[in-house]
């Protein structure tokens, strides 16, 4: 988490506006007298004051997340949280998807990195609208910074949002955005036992993509082991194995969404 990862826990971050948090929780001394405390009183303190920090910033963004969903439900939105380590294919199937959906079915996309908008010009490519976020020295999205981006998008005729999350499987687990589903993008390059070692985030999540699987013949990756993984962490957890590049699988992953965008039309 924030406070624990090393990135910023005001949450500084840029898009086409610029916000600011604040975080409570810090305090001082404020009597006027000198304090003598032990080596281990310290580091008690500082520990129960990290806790509350920590417990501070999931709270109050699982409050803005709950804000976000209902109005993502309102508006009758599938909204997918996109997360993954950095270079497992995430931009590629977004790309893909949107090219092959984006005739028939009204998508947008909330782009978030820490630096650079290289991304979203490649998802502006394909005609569909995107908003990008910075998160600057952050490792994640957030609640807040997700509803300001969405202000931006006509919610009402929209089917699905697709927020493609920083290149992190550790901070991004903590964090609600109002989604209604997180879906984690694993490459068959990255090796099988990625699940058993960023366990939170393949627990958070609902579905799994196995991506680049075009790739398997040059390599020892065992499908098979991975996929026990990742149900040994998450018994529930959805697998599809696809391939961004060649197209293998994709349309297993076009009938998982059609059913999300009908079950949200439904509520």
């Amino acid at each position: 988490m924030c406070t624990t990862c090393g990135c910023s826990p005001a949450g500084d971050h840029s898009h086409d506006h610029e916000h600011s948090h604040g975080v409570e929780g810090s305090h001082k001394h404020g009597d006027g007298h000198h304090h003598h405390h032990t080596h281990e009183q310290e580091s008690s303190s500082e520990n129960t004051n990290k806790i509350s920090i920590e417990t501070d910033i999931l709270d109050r963004n699982n409050r803005l997340a709950a804000g976000n969903r209902a109005l993502f439900s309102r508006q009758e939105v599938f909204v997918l949280n996109l997360v993954s380590s950095p270079g497992s294919g995430k931009t590629t199937l977004l790309e893909r998807t949107l090219r092959e959906l984006s005739s028939t079915t009204s998508c947008a996309v909330i782009e978030g990195d820490q630096q650079t908008d290289n991304d979203a010009v490649r998802i502006a490519a394909t005609g569909v609208k995107v908003k990008q976020i910075n998160t600057g020295a952050g490792c994640h999205l957030d609640a807040h910074m997700v509803l300001h981006a969405a202000e931006d998008f006509d919610l009402g005729n929209l089917d699905l949002l697709f927020i493609e999350n920083v290149g992190n499987l550790v901070c991004p687990a903590s964090f609600d955005l109002g989604e209604n589903h997180k879906v984690v993008v694993l490459s068959v390059t990255e090796g099988e036992d990625k699940p058993l070692k960023y366990p939170h985030m393949f627990h958070a999540a609902d579905v799994m993509l196995l991506n680049k699987t075009d790739l398997l013949p040059h390599l020892t990756f065992d499908v098979e082991k991975c996929c026990e993984m990742a149900r040994r962490v998450n018994p529930g957890i959805k697998i599809i194995q696809l391939s961004a590049q060649t197209g293998e699988g994709m349309d297993l992953w076009y009938g998982w969404l059609a059913e999300g965008i009908q079950k949200a039309k439904m509520k």
